[in-house]
Parts: C-alpha cells; structure tokens; sequence
C-alpha cells in the first residue's frame, strides 16, 4: 500500500478498508428509541427532571431528620409528581428520586403522628400527677 510523497494514510480507515469504531452513523445497529424519545442533535436524550423532585427530596429528608411537618408535604407532593411522571414516562428522568422523597414523607408523617401521640399521653399523665400532688 503505497501513497504519494507528502500524502499519508487515511486515519479514518483502518487497514482493512472499513471505518474504525466510533466513526460514521450515530446509531450503527439501526435501532430506534425503545421509549418514543426524540434524540438531541448531540446523541443523547432529550430526558429533563421534573420540576419538583429535588423539593420533593428535600422536604423528606427534612421530615425524617429535622423538622417532621414537612412530612405530609413531601407526601402529597410525591403523589402529584408520580403521577405526572407515570402519565408521560419517557418526558422526566427522575422517578427515583420522587419516590425516595414521597417515602420519606410517608416515614415523616408517621413519626410526626407517633410524636403527637405521644405528647398528647405526656400531656395526660402531667395533669393526672398535678391532680395526685394536689390531692394530697
């Protein structure tokens, strides 16, 4: 295989004659987008994240660690989200987060019950001891 003089090989061709990996046709195996995604003119997805899931996610760590009243807030917002998401499956990206979020703001809501629960017992057995201590 002789060139010209000043003349060197052609670097998108392999010895062989064919095109080298990676060079040529975005899409090699003719495969369509198994979800009816546009693709974007640079390969890859035209997938965002749903407007809410990082609020979504903050209010149930809230309501799990710090502050338990975002605990039905993070909930109810989850369950919105999951649905916008479940109705248009390939137009959002971040169903796992949602659902972490909404989890946790189930987890929340429910520590949030157990501690009223429990302060309304508290509250009760203050005032049955200053009943006692009075009586006496």
């Amino acid at each position: 295989m002789s060139e010209p003089h000043g003349y060197g090989p052609d670097l998108n061709q392999n010895q062989y004659g064919s095109q080298q990996y990676g060079q040529g046709q975005h899409n090699p195996y003719g495969q369509q987008n198994p979800y009816g995604v546009q693709a974007s003119p640079y390969g890859m997805t035209a997938v965002h994240t749903h407007p809410q899931s990082t609020t979504i996610l903050i209010l149930g760590i809230l309501s799990v660690t710090v502050f338990a009243l975002c605990g039905p807030f993070a909930w109810s917002m989850g369950n919105k989200a999951l649905k916008e998401i479940d109705s248009n499956p390939g137009a959002y990206s971040d169903r796992g987060q949602v659902v972490a979020g909404r989890i946790m703001g189930i987890i929340g809501t429910v520590l949030l019950g157990l501690a009223a629960v429990f302060m309304i017992i508290y509250v009760i057995f203050i005032v049955i001891m200053l009943g006692v201590v009075a009586a006496s």
